[in-house]
């Protein structure tokens, strides 16, 4: 009795949210100081051996972090299809630019050093430049149009319609809240990048990564801060107009959802949850102080991971129990308690993961472990230890 009810679908559910939660957090801290790293190579190393250092402080490790997206992806299919195929179908060409940006990295890092061409390197350094920095800058784009609601609706047998075009389903998700969300993200993780060079480098390189970190780590506040206000006198939040079933069946149409007042409602509700944005700025806070006054190699990427932790969070906190809000027509809202797979899923799936996550979770230890240290100029010219 006491295992039925902890495994009810009510349960489950929010189970599903926090773990939808944590893989794309663990995404956030693990590639996204690879993406930051990439986005600040042209400014940090102004030569070719230092930004071979810079190369090849992420080399070895990108493609575990990334595998954190591609688990993210598979678990929302899994867990809640109505969410994947409306964001991945309304957002198709951000997606597909996202994506674009993400295999890019690895041809660069394959290419760049098949030839000793100044010009041919620097053209791949720019390549990598740009797989750190669009991903990201999507991703903050996208949490943004998640906040203000996307333009779809559902039909009355689900069938979900997004409204605007082939080509506002990209140039319609620029909108100015959506953008200031973009230069947040690209901002946190270009701090979380730096954290990382200081842990993984000396010299001028972590002194350059250092100075662009704290800048960055500032920005990440600032643009925070502008969106909590815009959020709070700007943006219509969502609510239900009567209580929904928790543990009722996967239609959003049957509940009754409007626009009214704020989306920050949610601390009157349950104050609990400012935890996440004091995490949030403290962390970068500290970061910024770590960076700027060179407290120790570890602390920075530390403090930048509450950061972003504490940021990323509140957005889900924050909109709880939605999760994809449509502004066309708030009651084909997508909701924990409406947008899952059925009970039997999302159990069987729980087990699976139970299992498995801890064992990633070891594995990625292990590797972190072995590659400890840092990656200097001479390292760098022996073909044996660095590929890139």
């Amino acid at each position: 009795m006491i295992l039925h009810e902890f495994m009810s679908y009510e349960v489950l559910r929010v189970i599903w949210w926090l773990l939808i939660g944590v893989l794309l957090i663990a995404f956030a801290l693990t590639d996204g100081f690879d993406m930051g790293v990439g986005a600040l190579l042209p400014f940090v190393a102004r030569e070719d051996a230092e930004r071979r250092v810079v190369i090849n402080t992420v080399g070895p490790v990108w493609e575990g972090n990334q595998a954190w997206f591609i688990l993210g992806g598979g678990a929302i299919f899994a867990a809640w299809p109505p969410l994947y195929a409306i964001s991945f179908s309304g957002f198709y060409l951000a997606m597909f630019l996202i994506l674009a940006a993400l295999i890019l990295r690895p041809v660069a890092f394959k290419y760049r050093s098949k030839r000793e061409d100044p010009a041919w390197r620097a053209r791949w350094d720019w390549a990598l430049f740009i797989s750190g920095t669009v991903p990201p800058l999507l991703f903050g784009v996208a949490v943004g149009n998640v906040l203000l609601g996307a333009p779809f609706h559902l039909t009355e047998d689900l069938h979900s319609i997004y409204e605007g075009g082939a080509f506002g389903k990209l140039f319609g998700l620029l909108r100015p809240f959506a953008l200031l969300c973009g230069v947040v993200s690209v901002a946190m993780l270009v701090a979380h990048g730096a954290g990382w060079l200081v842990l993984k480098t000396e010299g001028a390189i972590q002194q350059r990564a250092r100075s662009f970190g704290s800048k960055a780590a500032l920005v990440a506040m600032i643009g925070y801060a502008l969106a909590g206000l815009w959020l709070a006198f700007g943006i219509e939040g969502y609510v239900f107009v009567s209580e929904p079933l928790h543990d009722g069946p996967s239609n959003p149409l049957l509940s009754e959802v409007v626009r009214q007042g704020s989306w920050l409602a949610a601390y009157g509700t349950r104050p609990w949850i400012i935890l996440a944005p004091v995490m949030g700025f403290v962390g970068m806070a500290m970061a910024m102080r770590a960076l700027r006054e060179s407290r120790g190699d570890l602390s920075p990427l530390m403090w930048s991971q509450m950061g972003i932790f504490g940021m990323i969070s509140s957005v889900g906190l924050t909109m709880f129990p939605f999760i994809l809000p449509s502004n066309s027509n708030p009651d084909s809202s997508l909701t924990v308690w409406d947008a899952s797979s059925s009970h039997m899923t999302l159990f069987v799936m729980l087990v699976a993961s139970v299992i498995f996550l801890p064992l990633i979770l070891l594995y990625t230890a292990w590797v972190y472990r072995v590659l400890w240290g840092k990656v200097t100029t001479d390292e760098v010219s022996d073909p044996d230890k660095h590929a890139y």
